[in-house]
């Protein structure tokens, strides 16, 4: 595993995109910092750049440096969570431009597995992650179900966890506006 996290930093570091699983299911990353990199992931899903993608943080604390006010029910659900879940906070900030939505908006969520944990802490910034597939096809639950079109347009695939085949499925979304109000995206 470390080997991955040193190869996947290094790639990361000079703006490069990685294939990599997730705490969900496998995911497509870069440096969510970085617009150019940011910009390699919409081309390669063919995605708009108006459909938003998430960012992973490895600790609760960590979306303070990217959210200005983050409402208390968000540190509640955060708290309780048993499941990995995806927050989406108005006030984004410090992150690529082209990641964050029209309306000022990030969807960030806190891992709870060590590969992405350490991952993230190496790199000292948050990752983003979108699904491994080309928009509009279903999302892979495992690593054998990643087109080679994916494959072959990311600059590093990490191999921890290729051979894992307990299939798995994206987190839900909770969006939160700063007057508390909840609205649930995907359960």
């Amino acid at each position: 595993m470390q080997n991955d996290i040193n190869k996947a930093v290094q790639v990361l570091k000079i703006g490069g995109i990685i294939l990599y699983p997730t705490d969900t299911i496998w995911g497509i990353g870069c440096d969510a910092t970085n617009a150019e990199a940011v910009k390699k992931i919409y081309q390669l899903k063919q995605r708009e750049e108006t459909k938003s993608m998430l960012v992973l943080v490895e600790n609760a604390n960590r979306i303070l440096r990217y959210v200005k006010e983050v409402p208390e029910i968000a540190w509640q659900l955060i708290e309780v969570n048993d499941k990995p879940m995806t927050i989406i906070y108005p006030g984004a900030m410090n992150l690529a431009p082209n990641l964050i939505n029209e309306d000022g908006t990030i969807g960030i969520r806190v891992v709870y597995n060590d590969f992405c944990e350490k991952l993230i802490a190496k790199l000292n910034r948050p990752i983003v992650s979108t699904s491994a597939n080309i928009s509009s096809e279903p999302a892979p639950a495992i690593f054998d179900e990643i087109a080679e079109e994916i494959k072959n347009g990311v600059d590093y695939i990490v191999t921890w966890q290729q051979d894992n085949t307990s299939k798995s499925t994206p987190s839900s979304i909770i969006k939160i506006g700063l007057n508390g109000v909840i609205d649930i995206i995907r359960k």
